[in-house]
């Protein structure tokens, strides 16, 4: 009897064991189809699922319009008192808007403050052919900047996101282009504005991205919600030095989308650091010069970024330095002659070491010349 006991406990035992095991494997980080974590310095990806399958992505659209918009800005072909008027087409926008009316004149300002805190469809067109005289000519730089990007799963049809056949993204394009805005830090005095107006007080718009209200370190991005497309998010964070991209596509509610964005940068934040990267002290200041006019040149190594280490297996960053023993005359000033290599994990970054110095070959004509010069000043 004693054994038959023993035998009933071990088997059920190992039965939840296994049961436990498979639920943590199979178990998704995210209830939606579609999904990516990004880390934005580095754009090192944490965590994806289905994140190059081609969806509708609604108003994340326009994340790309706002990154050409602030590029504008860059430029000097737009500035924030520029005064922009709404046409016909633009005030005809369905879905959110600001109701602009034909002819409504409004500061750049506050159809960008528009565009980002209540996504408002009616602004994004303003704005566009503003910059490129018509949203036909707009869209076509988006999608030229998105090829730029790398952005290969991309096909924008309009600049606001309103549904329309063969205007698609991918959870991973998303990243690269928010990753892309988020170099823009001015996009962060509008994503954090939770309420605000327009019209002079009269129009009140509230922020769409609820997560302002609720995460910690929150700083923006990007919501989207169409028939098509679902409810999805472009969702940015930053903790302890280290900024997260949170893309969701076609949730099923808006409710699951928070939830599901507040998961993805909860894992990040959970399990990843980022490290910054320095110059080794082993690095040597010059290097030995065979056949030049000096024996040694200066070298200099510009080191920029972090890297994302994992707190669970506690990755160090390791480096090791590549120089020759010595250079062959002639050198060249910001000639390539060496590399610093970062290890992290699986991870490596390199950095050129070059020459700071310009030194030409030796020959009898220049020793001769300084030789007689030196004479001349005794």
């Amino acid at each position: 009897m004693l054994r038959k006991i023993i035998s009933l406990v071990l088997a059920l035992t190992l039965l939840s064991c296994s049961v436990v095991f498979v639920s943590a494997e199979e178990k998704e980080l995210i209830s939606a189809p579609s999904g990516i974590l990004m880390e934005a310095t580095t754009g090192k990806i944490l965590y994806e699922r289905n994140a190059h399958e081609q969806r509708p992505c609604a108003s994340i659209t326009k994340v790309m319009t706002l990154l050409l918009v602030f590029e504008a800005m860059d430029s000097g072909r737009l500035k924030l008192s520029d005064t922009i008027t709404a046409s016909e087409h633009a005030a005809s926008m369905g879905g959110s808007d600001i109701w602009l009316e034909t002819g409504e004149k409004m500061s750049a300002d506050d159809m960008i403050k528009a565009t980002v805190v209540a996504s408002a469809n009616d602004a994004a067109v303003a704005l566009a052919e503003h910059i490129s005289g018509s949203e036909e000519a707009f869209v076509a730089q988006m999608n030229e900047r998105a090829s730029q990007l790398g952005m290969k799963e991309t096909m924008f049809k309009n600049c606001n996101g309103l549904d329309e056949d063969g205007h698609v993204t991918s959870a991973y394009d998303v990243a690269v282009m928010s990753r892309e805005l988020m170099k823009h830090k001015k996009i962060f005095d509008y994503t954090s504005i939770w309420l605000d107006t327009l019209r002079g007080g009269e129009t009140q718009i509230v922020n769409t991205n609820k997560l302002l209200k609720t995460y910690n370190g929150i700083t923006g991005l990007k919501t989207g919600t169409t028939d098509d497309a679902g409810c999805c998010i472009s969702a940015t964070a930053e903790r302890d030095g280290m900024p997260l991209i949170g893309v969701v596509l076609g949730a099923d509610t808006g409710t699951r989308r928070f939830a599901d964005a507040a998961a993805l940068l909860n894992y990040g934040f959970a399990n990843y650091a980022l490290k910054e990267l320095n110059i080794p002290e082993d690095l040597p200041d010059e290097i030995a010069v065979e056949g030049g006019m000096k024996k040694t040149a200066k070298l200099s190594c510009e080191i920029n970024g972090g890297a994302v280490v994992s707190k669970a297996s506690a990755d160090e960053v390791q480096y090791e330095i590549s120089l020759p023993e010595s250079l062959e005359a002639p050198v060249l000033d910001g000639e390539k002659v060496g590399s610093v290599i970062y290890k992290i994990g699986g991870d490596t970054k390199s950095f050129d070491v070059v020459s700071t110095d310009e030194i030409e070959q030796t020959s009898f004509g220049r020793v001769f010349g300084r030789l007689f010069h030196s004479l001349l000043a005794l």
